[in-house]
């Protein structure tokens, strides 16, 4: 006999913030009457902290405060064991969104090595020859607006083989002059990252102009900290040799649940860089490289 189960909220976009309720109904679709062992609903928000490969067997400590970090959890029972008539049967529930003791309900992403994730599930037990139900339903919190005025802190720079760190010949390096500007570096993660380069000269011919979003996640204890930056999305914003001394736009939007604003706790850590990356003909790579801060106002 098929059955289907599901949870819906009430808010389409499913984005909560702590103190309000999460409400909707659990929603059962049956061709006719059957039996149950009881239905429950379960709530979860958990930091979920993994080592990268290059960490593993360096922090043995480290094991121990990896577990994941229980922000919230909630477990009701939607409906005593019993009979579900035919057809469409919708339960209605509400969880208050208060965090565990003194914890704080931090705002959802979803990275490499640091995992943060609000989870709804439902189970259905039935009797020994049925197979139980279960289904999950993620919702998104986002953290309290801050009250403060984000001020805007331009930042202009300018590449030239001088203010390269890491070159080997740089007697060998072609001439090149770059500048530009970050409208700014501490940024609204609701709206886009803007800017403009421009190519003042080049001995060489360009390949391409990139924007490369790194997240820098850090992981850790008493014992030592594992830091990993890794890309979240890489934007081509020119193609080929451009025009010289012509202002090439820089825009880029901060994409959902990737990113979220900095956050900086006692076991881990999640910030944002933006590197901007010239490719020359020969495929040599020039990067500029420049920390974010991200708040939500």
């Amino acid at each position: 006999m098929s059955v289907t189960l599901d949870i819906r909220l009430k808010r389409a976009n499913k984005v909560y913030h702590e103190g309000e309720s999460v409400a909707g109904v659990i929603v059962l679709l049956c061709k006719e009457a059957m039996q149950h062992h009881g239905i429950s609903l379960n709530m979860e928000g958990l930091v979920n902290l993994q080592l990268s490969s290059k960490s593993v067997g360096v922090f043995e400590a480290f094991y121990n405060s990896v577990k994941p970090i229980q922000l919230i959890s909630c477990n009701i029972e939607v409906a005593k064991a019993g009979k579900i008539p035919g057809g469409k049967t919708e339960i209605p529930f509400e969880f208050p969104l208060l965090p565990k003791g003194n914890k704080v309900l931090y705002e959802t992403y979803h990275g490499v090595f640091v995992n943060i994730q609000y989870t709804l599930r439902c189970d259905m037990k039935r009797s020994l020859l049925a197979k139980d139900l279960s289904r999950n339903c993620e919702f998104i919190i986002h953290c309290q607006p801050q009250k403060a005025k984000v001020v805007p802190t331009p930042v202009n720079f300018s590449i030239t083989p001088d203010t390269l760190q890491n070159t080997r010949e740089r007697s060998l390096l072609p001439k090149f002059l770059i500048r530009g500007n970050l409208d700014a570096t501490n940024c609204v993660i609701s709206q886009p990252l803007t800017g403009e380069v421009l190519v003042e000269s080049s001995d060489v011919p360009i390949k391409s102009i990139e924007l490369q979003l790194v997240r820098v996640e850090t992981c850790g204890c008493a014992e030592g900290y594992a830091r990993d930056a890794t890309e979240i999305q890489n934007i081509q914003i020119a193609e080929g040799d451009v025009c010289h001394g012509l202002p090439i736009p820089i825009y880029m939007v901060f994409p959902r649940l990737f990113t979220c604003p900095t956050l900086e706790t006692t076991n881990f850590k999640v910030e944002f860089e933006v590197n901007i990356v010239i490719v020359l003909h020969d495929d040599h790579l020039i990067t500029e490289n420049f920390p974010l801060k991200l708040c939500r106002v």
